[in-house]
């Protein structure tokens, strides 16, 4: 199967575009619309957030991956085989966590090139037809390469920020669960929260932190509005206590 994870939203073409071109080149593959919210231009959101929900997905499934602030730019186009997935997307940091935690990893630059390739939407003219040429089963035309630091200060093993906020207002942050014990306590917008299994473990109305479907540390409030109740930002920093 191929799988989209984008920061493109759902109200602009770009998603129905890159479909258009996955049904022409890989007619019969099951497209799965994974993630579209990544916060805009977010690179480093999309680096912690994407091991995570591609853990569940089967070995051979093709991940085509934009955040892509430097499209058309000198920053190269690249595909990652880790643990058996493919990935297929710009070296810009948005593997740079896949990869370092990834039992197996190979990563291609490609240099394969459509006729036309817009200045703007890498997405559509490239990564959409490197991805439905791997679901195929189809090697596109590349190199071994290794993957580029990501700019800036070192990215730490975990993130503790709000990366994305749900429709339900819950906060997930880029802490895996796996890092924490259960009897620590979390402080974001002034508040201490403690553990619970699950929303109904706690009263209506109560905030805490749990490990959610994706083993991450999720902020929320049984029956409410965690960002609504703490105010929170994409970005905030959660400190462990």
């Amino acid at each position: 199967m191929i799988v989209l994870f984008t920061d493109f939203g759902l109200a602009d073409p770009y998603v129905g575009q890159m479909h258009a071109i996955l049904a022409q080149e890989a007619p019969g593959k099951p497209v799965i619309d994974l993630f579209h919210a990544v916060p805009g231009f977010d690179i480093r959101a999309g680096a912690y957030l994407l091991p995570a929900y591609a853990q569940g997905f089967p070995s051979g499934t093709v991940f085509i991956c934009v955040i892509d602030p430097g499209v058309g730019s000198a920053r190269q186009p690249v595909m990652v085989r880790a643990d058996g997935r493919w990935y297929v997307g710009p070296d810009n940091g948005l593997f740079h966590i896949l990869a370092r935690r990834a039992r197996e990893c190979e990563t291609y630059t490609i240099r394969w090139r459509p006729i036309q390739l817009s200045a703007s939407f890498h997405g559509r003219d490239l990564f959409a037809p490197v991805g439905a040429s791997l679901a195929r089963g189809d090697m596109p035309d590349s190199a071994p390469t290794t993957l580029t630091m990501p700019e800036g200060s070192t990215w730490a093993d975990d993130l503790a920020q709000v990366l994305y906020i749900d429709h339900y207002g819950n906060g997930i942050t880029g802490l895996r669960a796996s890092s924490l014990t259960r009897n620590q306590r979390l402080k974001i917008g002034g508040q201490i929260l403690e553990h619970a299994r699950f929303f109904a473990d706690v009263p209506p109305k109560t905030i805490f932190w749990y490990e959610n479907a994706n083993g991450l540390v999720e902020i929320a409030v049984n029956q409410d509005s965690a960002a609504t109740r703490l105010g929170l930002q994409i970005g905030d920093s959660v400190i462990v206590v």
